[in-house]
């Protein structure tokens, strides 16, 4: 998968902040808690996850996709459990992507945080 190819240089860029109770998706690390859609059942899992400063924060390597509304229908999820827990979404894009998930994320009013891998 091609996320796997970001996912150190991303647990790398969250370890950069003061943080605790880190989980990814990585075999160093526990899982992210993975929640569930009730009418579709299709689970929704953000690749980093982690606390910092008393806040609840979500992480997904965001790529280019030919299925937008699933790339959506997540980051809206993990953005408002993140606003819940008073916490944010960390969009963390590699070069040549952050320009379709700003797009995405403009027109959708996603409440994210995009960053430069």
């Amino acid at each position: 998968m091609l996320k796997d190819n970001y996912l150190s240089k991303a647990i790398q860029w969250v370890k950069s902040n003061s943080i605790s109770s880190l989980r990814a998706n990585h075999k160093d690390f526990e899982p992210p808690k993975t929640f569930i859609n009730r009418t579709t059942q299709e689970k929704v899992q953000a690749d980093i996850s982690f606390i910092t400063k008393g806040s609840r924060c979500y992480t997904d390597i965001a790529l280019k996709t030919d299925q937008p509304q699933k790339l959506i229908t997540k980051w809206k999820l993990l953005s408002k459990i993140a606003s819940l827990k008073q916490g944010k979404l960390f969009l963390l894009t590699p070069r040549g992507h952050k320009l379709f998930v700003q797009r995405l994320v403009e027109t959708y009013k996603i409440n994210a945080t995009i960053y430069s891998l």
